[in-house]
């Protein structure tokens, strides 16, 4: 059966309406899961098992029946753990029919199916007794319901529910207990990524700055946590000013509560300077004692760096204080950790909350409209003052004094710097409220209100009035839109373009005036993981949910690139980079497609995991910006990328083992075609290998 979906068409801004199977939904959530990911986190694996075998035992060992409940089973790898293990039987909960479904098959493959009965239901749904999906409650609760904030995924109201209703009092529970602990520091870096910093522009009349509202200062920012691969942030990006401080425990074999809670910390700051970052991981204990740990600490507050497990499943938080306060070196404070059921945020108090009888309960939220229009990359990118600096450059080289300017691009601050440089005119699309909003409140602060006119209306929508009767003489976009999730998604600036050539003059600049997208064949250190078949997990078959991803995989929209943000994700270029298409602003969109076919030479040996496509922007002839690669590739292959973006990541065909090296030179080779009646890039690579 084939259903009709509505989808947001990111390129050309329209709305289209596309038919799919029924259980489309259900192959993108497959194809973009962390499965693979967990099956092939091997410490993850050891100590899950290693704490299933205690806790059996244990029970076996005062001569009761283990019988194990397993909520969000996924693949029912722990259930098998648990039977292999000495289990009597397991019940294994998966809300999510088709990996319920797999895990029937998967259970099955393996011999299992008279010991383990999986349901298909969320745990709260799940019932006991003589006709219940249980016959008893379980004496042994064994989850793995946890994200990077360990409480995002409802962690704490299933394991409520679970001992109200479907586990034993005082029950063994695998992992036994979970730590969050937390490190206050000082980053410009990191805090670039949650306020707005003052942009200085050098003009013909001196240095012009544009400074923040009040209302941006005194914004708490967003409430959710800002999960990254904490190991990629250099040490001398931020400056520690408090102790690893443990911040919570939550013992899982007993009553788990998900009412609101805090908790405080005091500590004497290490250091002087102004704390305005918290950084936080948990690690989980499988065993009362303790002795089988598995941490999410970053390189530094682990006792074996060299040992450190990759995944990406589970990463770090970073978490911004509502305000920026300065400690002194010595003198006693106060961290506080917040949570409600399913979030965590922080604060820093004097005293501590018992004394001082204050409990700030209430998430943060945004009121000041920016962090609900920029992401925290976002915030990175407007605060890089040479990338700023860039873009004043490449203006001074096309502005002159007449010049009317048209900005296109969501919430930028380019109009600002194009009247600083002294355009005559300006006017700024901001195509929806929440820009609008911001950008006039920007404005305001600036004295700008009465210099630059915001349009606010979808730029297709332009009238000769919106403009003043006037013709633009010079169209500006970073390019930079909320809804584009791929590099190429910003050639909506290219359908604006061509959607505004009525108001133009006939000699109008475009900046920028040309794009390129470029694509490079690299080695992953790590991340090819998320996308290679594992085969086997721990003893146990899981070939079956290796076809099951190869099959959502299969699906049209999964076989497109995916989004990564690079700099998380060290590689090594195999290839030199290569200019593949070139979109020319200058002109509008054209009817026919641009296609390119040809082959990348592997000139490093390797494992070529896939082909990173990025977008470089072509301001003016001497002055390009590149959302990809930032510098020239090293001897070794070592690649700097454009932080503030995420790249494009198109893997290679899952039938090559990103495991097996290559041998002798070999090409990749490519067919990538632009359509512009609907703004897809549709692509294929192929490698050439040979198998050592």
């Amino acid at each position: 059966m084939k259903v009709f979906c509505g989808r947001a068409n990111p390129t050309t801004g329209s709305v289209e309406w596309l038919e799919e199977d029924e259980h489309y939904d259900y192959h993108q959530e497959i194809a973009r899961s962390s499965y693979a990911d967990m099956l092939h986190d091997k410490d993850r694996n050891i100590k899950y098992y290693q704490g299933i075998r205690a806790a059996v035992s244990r029970v076996k060992d005062r001569g009761e029946k283990a019988l194990v409940l397993d909520i969000g089973t996924g693949t029912g790898l722990l259930s098998m753990m648990a039977v292999t293990a000495g289990a009597d039987f397991c019940y294994a909960i998966e809300v999510f029919k088709p990996m319920a479904d797999a895990a029937v098959k998967i259970v099955e493959k393996n011999g299992f199916s008279d010991k383990i009965k999986v349901i298909n239901k969320h745990s709260t749904e799940v019932t006991v007794g003589p006709d219940g999906d249980m016959p008893c409650r379980a004496n042994i609760l064994v989850t793995e319901l946890f994200d990077t904030e360990l409480i995002g995924e409802g962690a704490l109201p299933s394991y409520e529910h679970a001992h109200r209703y479907l586990v034993q009092e005082n029950c063994e529970a695998v992992p036994h207990r979970a730590t969050v602990y937390a490190q206050l520091v000082e980053s410009r870096r990191m805090w670039s990524w949650n306020k707005l910093f003052p942009v200085h522009v050098q003009t013909s009349l001196g240095e012009q700055v544009i400074v923040p509202p009040s209302e941006l200062e005194r914004c708490p920012g967003a409430p959710s946590v800002y999960d990254i691969q904490l190991n990629q942030v250099s040490p001398s990006d931020f400056t520690v000013l408090s102790p690893v401080l443990p911040m919570f425990s939550v013992d899982f074999s007993k009553q788990v509560s998900s009412s609101a809670a805090c908790h405080s910390k005091q500590f004497e700051p290490l250091a002087s300077g102004r704390a305005q970052v918290v950084l936080s991981w948990w690690d989980i204990e499988m065993d009362p004692e303790g002795k089988i740990k598995c941490t999410m600490a970053p390189f530094w507050a682990q006792s074996d760096p060299e040992g450190l497990q990759w995944r990406d499943h589970w990463m770090q938080c970073v978490y911004f204080l509502p305000q920026e306060e300065p400690v002194v070196q010595g003198a006693a404070l106060c961290l506080v950790a917040h949570h409600d059921d399913y979030c965590v945020w922080y604060s820093l108090q004097r005293t501590s909350p018992e004394e001082n009888g204050k409990v700030h309960q209430m998430r943060p939220v945004c009121d000041c409209q920016a962090h609900l229009l920029w992401n925290r990359p976002r915030f990175g990118e407007i605060n890089d003052q040479d990338r700023t600096d860039q873009y004043a450059q490449a203006l001074r080289t096309v502005l002159t004094p007449d010049s009317i300017c048209l900005c296109v691009s969501d919430g930028s601050l380019l109009s600002m710097l194009a009247h600083h440089l002294g355009a005559e005119q300006v006017f700024t699309i901001e195509s929806s409220a929440a820009s609008h909003k911001l950008m006039k409140r920007i404005f305001k602060t600036n004295h700008l209100e009465d210099k630059i006119s915001i349009i606010e209306k979808r730029p297709e929508l332009l009238t000769s009035s919106d403009l003043e009767g006037k013709k633009v003489s010079l169209l500006l976009g970073e390019p930079f839109f909320t809804t584009s999730l791929l590099p190429w998604h910003n050639l909506y600036f290219w359908y604006v373009r061509t959607a505004v050539d009525q108001h133009l003059e006939p000699d109008a600049v475009v900046m920028p005036q040309a794009a390129s997208l470029y694509a490079m064949i690299v080695e992953f250190k790590d991340l090819w993981r998320i996308r290679s078949p594992c085969g086997d997990c721990e003893g146990f078959d899981v070939h079956i949910m290796d076809d099951m991803i190869k099959r959502a995989l299969d699906f049209r929209e999964s076989k497109e690139a995916e989004p990564h943000p690079l700099w998380e994700y060290p590689c090594r270029s195999l290839s030199v980079p290569e200019r593949i298409l070139t979109f020319n602003f200058q002109q509008p969109v054209p009817q026919q497609s641009v296609r390119a076919e040809g082959c990348l030479e592997l000139r490093k040996p390797g494992k070529s995991h896939g082909a990173v496509l990025w977008m470089e922007y072509h301001l003016t002839p001497d002055s390009t910006v590149s959302t990809g690669l930032l510098e020239p590739v090293e001897d070794k292959g070592d690649c700097c990328w454009n932080p503030h973006c995420k790249q494009a990541v198109y893997f290679l065909s899952t039938t090559l083992d990103p495991r097996v090296p290559l041998d002798g030179p070999q090409t990749v080779s490519y067919a990538v075609e632009f359509h512009p009646h609907t703004g897809d890039v549709t692509m294929e690579f192929r490698l050439t290998h040979t198998l050592v």
